[in-house]
């Protein structure tokens, strides 16, 4: 596409970026697997130990015969794969003088990781009925009052179900973080208001995110749980610079492949929350 319509009448030296998003679902996922795939439907098992039984030891009885382990397999499919192809045209770099193909490749891998980010985030569905709170047909209403509890709610959910108390974590929208910030017990640490840290519930880290599930704006989905909930891998499978046979320009395409499975349900916790 020619970037003629921003040609101006002096020009600068310097790309207006867009505005970006926060990203952070993908660094809220286990990525143990990322260098086992190969490509788009290339699959990766993954297998689980079952509990492991503790008997009472007595000398007459000893410790009897080894038990056979149980063992489950779950498979992490590559299934997602995503591209981007652009040219910028000779004369466009000669009269901008500035770095048009370096530009747009940020902007491509900002929008390959914000397709990856909603990717992740969609897979609450998984999760355990017993660790949910609303529902899409009974969503809750946050207030001031009762957001922090909520989420203490989502943490109590998480302690039921065993789960680590290590990189806990809670992803929230803007306007919800904006009620955390209006209660004390939240902003009582003064970095939080000093730095814009976004701070700890219940010994869970509080990201904000645009990228939160939500329906037509409503039913914003709330996910509490721990890295070891999800696994994910991807790879850029190619990028290829190359000249377009028909007209003066350079190009360059990519290519990524990726995929993800909520392999501990019940590592995660989900509040359905409509904005009042």
């Amino acid at each position: 596409m020619s970037t003629a319509n921003f040609i101006p009448t002096i020009w600068s030296a310097r790309l207006l970026e867009s505005l970006k998003k926060t990203l952070v679902y993908g660094g809220l996922v286990n990525t143990d697997y990322e260098g086992e795939i190969k490509g788009k439907g290339s699959t990766v098992k993954i297998n689980s130990i079952g509990a492991v039984t503790i008997g009472d030891y007595t000398k007459e009885n000893g410790v009897g015969a080894p038990e056979e382990l149980n063992s489950t397999q779950t498979t992490l499919t590559i299934d997602t794969a995503k591209f981007f192809n652009f040219q910028v045209h000779d004369i466009d770099q000669a009269q901008a003088n500035v770095k048009l193909i370096d530009g747009a490749m940020k902007e491509a891998s900002y929008g390959l990781s914000n397709a990856m980010d909603r990717y992740i985030a969609s897979l609450y569905t998984g999760t355990v009925a017993t660790n949910m709170i609303g529902s899409d047909a009974s969503p809750v209403v946050p207030t001031v009052a009762n957001a922090y509890d909520y989420l203490v709610d989502l943490g109590v959910k998480l302690d039921e179900a065993n789960v680590p108390e290590v990189d806990r974590f809670v992803v929230v929208p803007a306007w919800f973080h904006g009620l955390l910030q209006k209660d004390p017990r939240y902003t009582k640490d003064s970095n939080v208001m000093a730095t814009g840290y976004i701070g700890n519930v219940d010994g869970m880290t509080v990201f904000k995110s645009n990228n939160v599930p939500n329906t037509a704006g409503t039913k914003y989905k709330i996910i509490a749980g721990y890295k070891g909930a999800i696994s994910f891998a991807s790879q850029v499978d190619q990028v290829e610079a190359y000249r377009p046979e028909a007209g003066f320009s350079d190009a360059v395409k990519g290519l990524q492949v990726y995929g993800a499975k909520l392999v501990r349900p019940e590592g995660l916790a989900v509040l359905t929350v409509n904005k009042a």
